[in-house]
């Protein structure tokens, strides 16, 4: 007897095709679900307070007059937050650089660490900001910023002889 495998299959060969095996792997990872979702992961690490994880919250809302940008930062002190506005951008940044030492009984420091995080968010608005009209204010924990709308010209269309 042969030791090649029988032709069962109406003459096609019973061999395996080289790369079946990674397409049909390539073909389960796209088709399954992931594990938490992707976009569910990203949401869940921008929502997580600053002192555990790199990002926070940040809420916008808008009335008639003004865009309120707020931000959650328990935990974090005034001088570790940095504004910045280009345009329509408006970037909340936290700074935090600590010196962590560790001393024995006769005042002999035998570890000292420096630990920097840093953790931004950009709010998109839909018009320009006005830098010298912004207001932001801390207070328990709560970022508040106060940017007021910008009124528009309005465009008289003039018609075509």
């Amino acid at each position: 007897m042969s030791n090649l495998p029988s032709n069962k299959n109406n003459g096609k060969n019973s061999f395996s095709e080289p790369f079946g095996d990674i397409f049909k792997s390539i073909n389960q990872f796209f088709n399954e679900q992931p594990v938490r979702g992707f976009l569910q992961s990203i949401d869940e690490f921008f929502n997580t307070p600053f002192p555990f994880q790199p990002g926070f919250q940040v809420n916008t809302a808008e009335t008639k007059d003004e865009y309120i940008v707020s931000a959650e930062l328990p935990g974090v002190k005034r001088e570790q937050i940095h504004l910045n506005t280009a345009g329509n951008y408006l970037t909340i940044t936290i700074d935090n650089k600590e010196l962590e030492t560790t001393e024995d009984d006769q005042n002999q420091i035998y570890r000292r660490k420096y630990v920097h995080q840093q953790s931004s968010r950009t709010v998109v608005l839909p018009t320009a900001i006005n830098e010298e009209k912004i207001k932001a204010s801390y207070r328990d924990g709560l970022l508040k910023i106060r940017i007021p709308r910008e009124k528009g010209n309005v465009i008289q269309i003039e018609a075509e002889d």
